[in-house]
């Protein structure tokens, strides 16, 4: 049996991997939205944060937000949009356990982001 944390690095792995034949300045930018998010989170909470990177319309941070819906693995959830959703009709004691869930994931977004895509905090600009 594996932890959820555990999980969560084996799929933040994979996710992040497989961008590395993307070009530098999309490695980049998927880096710096995963550096960003999560004080976003903290700070606007979860459902304003994640409609603020989609509103974007970055492929880079709609990317960040199909494969973290797809890590948290929450039933239902499959891509952006199901996230998106989810985070602005569930309630309060879900949505602060879907928040816990994409914090604790994008913890490991954000290391392989430094690992893998060599994004350091700071680079690439506005998520």
């Amino acid at each position: 049996m594996t932890t959820r944390q555990q999980q969560y690095a084996s799929s933040a792995h994979q996710k992040v991997e497989a961008l590395t034949n993307q070009d530098k300045a999309f490695k980049t930018r998927y880096g710096s939205i995963a550096h960003r998010l999560p004080v976003l989170i903290r700070s606007a909470g979860l459902a304003q944060a994640l409609a603020y990177v989609d509103a974007r319309g970055k492929d880079e941070g709609q990317k960040l937000l199909d494969d973290l819906a797809m890590v948290i693995g929450v039933e239902g959830v499959k891509n952006r949009n199901d996230l998106i959703s989810r985070s602005r009709t569930t309630a309060l004691l879900e949505y602060m356990y879907l928040t816990d869930q994409c914090l604790d994931a994008l913890l490991w977004f954000k290391r392989f982001a430094q690992t893998i895509l060599k994004v350091e905090p700071g680079e690439g600009g506005q998520p």
